[in-house]
């Protein structure tokens, strides 16, 4: 299996056990959820939304991001949501409002906890993608 591949696989197996966690920890009926299979695109688009919580889960929310060379999503917080990123290609710096820094790469999950404002770039030659997945905390 090619590192891609691989990489790929984890990918999709983290995002199945997230979506799993979330459907068994809802505190509100799931039964109009329906599995799926989400399509991460194949093109150079900057962001694709692949869940945009209710109806679709019960609170969570995921996307996939491609950053060029040099290239940042922008400083945000997670607010009341936790945050985790999938990183399928590239390398990059995930920069946190108090100056901390962590370096990502293909094959990495980077946890962000709520209420924290952070920013991604993409610190490589190649592009950077990833697929983040949030969920409501509170």
């Amino acid at each position: 299996m090619s590192g891609k591949t691989r990489s790929l696989s984890f990918a999709a197996l983290t995002l199945l056990a997230l979506a799993y966690i979330a459907f068994l920890s809802a505190q509100s009926p799931a039964s109009k959820l329906m599995p799926k299979v989400i399509d991460l695109g194949t093109g150079d688009q900057e962001y694709i939304r692949l869940l945009g919580g209710p109806p679709e889960s019960v609170t969570m929310r995921a996307g996939a991001v491609a950053l060029s060379p040099g290239k940042t999503v922008g400083k945000h917080s997670t607010e009341n949501y936790e945050e985790l990123l999938v990183i399928l290609e590239g390398q990059g710096t995930v920069i946190y409002a108090d100056g901390k820094l962590l370096k990502v790469k293909a094959g990495t999950v980077q946890y962000c906890p709520p209420d924290t404002e952070h920013d991604v770039k993409n610190t490589g030659t190649g592009m950077l993608r990833y697929v983040y997945v949030v969920a409501k905390t509170r």
